[in-house]
């Protein structure tokens, strides 16, 4: 059996492997390319395979949105066709608003949202970069809301190759589904090449995610000069290589699971014997 993935073919029979016609997991599948990615339209093809699929997806583009959410103005939800969705949203708001307005959505028509998944995003979000990410902010929100929630990315803003990313995220929708509690969200992400090219996938930590990183002026139509944020990512040398960002570097895709819970527990008591408060 074949399935066409946009312009990549996949021979894996994912459907017959993950038990095609079983309905009883609600995934809810966002991102923050916007909901005429090519990646989220292969996301909801695969994970079509093994549970329900509803996408509530920003209307555009929202990358690096980060864990924003929309105050002060309405958000718009418009239902529209998704090939491979039960039903699917286009809304206004952030990755973030998608998740919180679109498990409520859900609900009210009656479907509990058993899992989160956000992606397949164009480019990596690894290291420090996963605090700019809206991919990896929605799938938090998730997590915030009680639902245990994977990231998905793809480390090229060009990506076609996202055979072993569906594989990958089927296999967390099987596996993860009866293992992972609200407070983990899985961040997965593979490189841009052949699932033959890779070599292999590594379970990892975040790292730094540097840059050699510029602002280009150029005058605007009003006269005015405005600042394009453009940036290389930095090549590291000699670092563990159970670090997310130099596993891709060396061509492994890397799983790292994360948690909302930014506490450092160590210094708790250290900052307590500054007693602040006098």
């Amino acid at each position: 059996m074949i399935f066409k993935f946009d312009s990549v073919w996949y021979n894996k029979p994912y459907c017959s492997f993950y038990g095609k016609g079983n309905r009883e997991v609600n995934i809810l599948i966002t991102n923050d390319d916007g909901i005429g990615a090519s990646g989220i339209k292969s996301l909801a093809a695969a994970l079509s395979c093994a549970a329900d699929v509803y996408v509530c997806a920003p209307h555009t583009q929202r990358s690096a949105a980060g864990h924003g959410i929309t105050v002060g103005k309405p958000i718009e939800v418009e239902e529209t066709d998704f090939e491979h969705a039960v039903k699917a949203y286009s809304i206004t708001g952030t990755p973030a608003d998608c998740v919180k307005i679109g498990t409520k959505i859900l609900l009210d028509i009656g479907v509990k949202v058993d899992m989160v998944f956000s992606g397949i995003n164009l480019g990596g979000n690894l290291g420090t970069d996963t605090l700019y990410s809206g991919t990896v902010s929605a799938a938090i929100e998730g997590s915030l809301c009680g639902i245990p929630s994977v990231a998905v990315s793809v480390n090229s803003h060009t990506a076609t190759h996202f055979e072993l990313a569906c594989e990958l995220a089927l296999a967390a929708c099987k596996k993860g589904f009866e293992h992972m509690d609200a407070k983990t969200v899985l961040n997965i992400n593979t490189p841009d090449l052949p699932k033959d090219e890779i070599k292999g996938v590594k379970y990892t930590r975040l790292g730094a995610r540097e840059y050699q990183e510029w602002f280009r002026p150029k005058t605007g139509e009003n006269g005015k000069t405005q600042y394009w944020y453009e940036g290389n990512p930095v090549i590291y040398e000699g670092l563990p290589d159970d670090i997310d960002v130099i596993s891709m570097q060396d061509g492994y895709a890397s799983i790292t699971p994360l948690q909302y819970d930014m506490t450092n527990y160590d210094l708790i008591e250290k900052v307590r014997n500054w007693r602040l408060e006098k």
